[in-house]
């Protein structure tokens, strides 16, 4: 008997383009499972962090992550996952992973590894999964790709506006500076750089609220005969 062959809505996008919440809310749209791929990222970062690896040292970086047990499982209609164990949880948004996390997915063997672990979540079912490669590289087959993007002046206020509600204050020129950092590492990275493919439909989300990018989406998903499942 043939396995059935699950969906992949693909969803790349720079930080604070909106991809997150968009895919969030897709995803329940949908009927599909949600998943973050940045999140293993951090996840990443924040081990390297709690072990005290210098993560500027890819050997050292590459070592330990080989020692690392990951599970994953799903959670309010997402894939997460544990590591040796423990849920990360919200300590993968604190500032110490978000200023580190684009050092660690530099290094091609962590890319290579996480693109790993991706690409096995499509046994848990239909997905929607967003990051920076997932049209790209992780699922270059998936016929639904799509690049969400936002002004940079947009991005840093609903950037700023997670991190208060995360941790009480924030400031904007700070995280234009760091968002303009992250798309510089982002874009120039030799292995798996962030980039518009051929095939993905660009949205700008500038002005445009959560539900009207969804609705956007979902209308083109359905036209390409993807019914909504939930």
């Amino acid at each position: 008997m043939t396995e059935k062959k699950h969906h992949v809505i693909a969803i790349d996008g720079p930080s604070a383009s909106g991809k997150s919440t968009v895919s969030k809310k897709l995803a329940q749209v949908m009927g599909y499972l949600y998943v973050d791929s940045g999140a293993l990222y951090r996840g990443m970062t924040w081990k390297m962090l709690q072990e005290n690896v210098d993560i500027h040292d890819t050997e050292v970086v590459i070592a330990k992550m080989d020692e690392i047990q990951w599970d994953f499982f799903i959670k309010d209609g997402s894939v997460w996952f544990s590591i040796d164990g423990t849920d990360p949880g919200q300590e993968i948004r604190g500032e110490a992973v978000r200023e580190n996390v684009a050092i660690i997915a530099t290094i091609p063997e962590v890319r290579a590894f996480i693109g790993e672990q991706l690409r096995n979540m499509r046994h848990f079912g239909n997905i929607v999964m967003e990051g920076r490669d997932i049209g790209s590289v992780v699922f270059r087959d998936s016929p639904y790709k799509f690049y969400i993007d936002a002004d940079p002046q947009e991005r840093a206020r609903r950037r700023c506006k997670d991190i208060v509600q995360l941790e009480g204050q924030s400031n904007v020129e700070e995280v234009f500076n760091s968002l303009k950092r992250r798309d510089e590492i982002d874009s120039s990275r030799k292995t798996a750089p962030l980039q518009i493919v051929d095939g993905a439909r660009v949205l700008d989300t500038t002005g445009m609220t959560i539900d009207e990018v969804v609705e956007r989406i979902a209308s083109a998903l359905t036209q390409d005969g993807l019914s909504c499942e939930a």
